[in-house]
């Protein structure tokens, strides 16, 4: 599928077909793919958990509002960004430093850590604004693998942390259900975009 075909045709689908699988190996494929997503330093500060069984939907639903969707979709992604993913720890520091050195790499490292990592304000930015960049990543390449997506933000954060035994620094940043369309089911039409002259400003 072409990118701009990606864009066009890829829809919020509030309806999914049960009966219809996304395989394990088409999971994994979206989610590699998904990984080339640009992030700062390319520390790739986040991580997903697919929630498949029933017992973990149910407890997804429970901290979702009780969207159909949970449990109508036979997987539903928790994207998880990483507060303090700059972090010297992360194993994609080793990488750099075998690539540049440890001097320069070093020089990196403590620039991520002024970046990001003076605030708790910069922290979330930093967490939030690249799995953000991963999510949509997500959805636009099961977009191309024939797979549907609604993204999720209207859910119990704090809910979702506890009950999946996140660590300490993550943070949930949204859902995502993944399926195929119940073509039973209509969608909206979709909606007007704003104009280009509300969005753009050319300075």
């Amino acid at each position: 599928m072409l990118l701009r075909d990606a864009f066009t045709e890829r829809r919020s689908v509030n309806f999914f077909n049960p009966e219809k699988e996304v395989t394990d190996q088409t999971l994994k494929e979206i989610v590699e793919l998904a990984g080339l997503a640009p992030s700062a330093f390319n520390l790739q500060p986040w991580r997903v958990i697919a929630v498949r069984s029933e017992a973990q939907k149910e407890l997804l639903s429970e901290n979702a509002n009780k969207q159909p969707k949970i449990k109508e979709a036979p997987v539903t992604l928790i994207v998880v960004g990483d507060r303090e993913g700059y972090r010297p720890e992360n194993s994609v520091w080793a990488e750099l430093k075998a690539m540049i050195g440890d001097e320069q790499a070093q020089g990196a490292i403590d620039a991520a850590g002024f970046l990001y990592g003076s605030s708790e304000e910069r922290k979330i930015k930093f967490a939030e604004s690249n799995a953000g960049l991963y999510a949509m990543s997500i959805m636009l390449a099961a977009k191309d693998l024939g797979v549907d997506s609604h993204a999720m933000s209207g859910v119990d954060f704090e809910g979702i942390k506890k009950a999946f035994n996140l660590n300490a620094s993550e943070e949930v940043v949204m859902l995502i259900g993944l399926g195929h369309y119940d073509e039973t089911k209509a969608l909206y039409p979709r909606r007007t975009r704003r104009s280009l002259e509300e969005v753009l400003e050319i300075v």
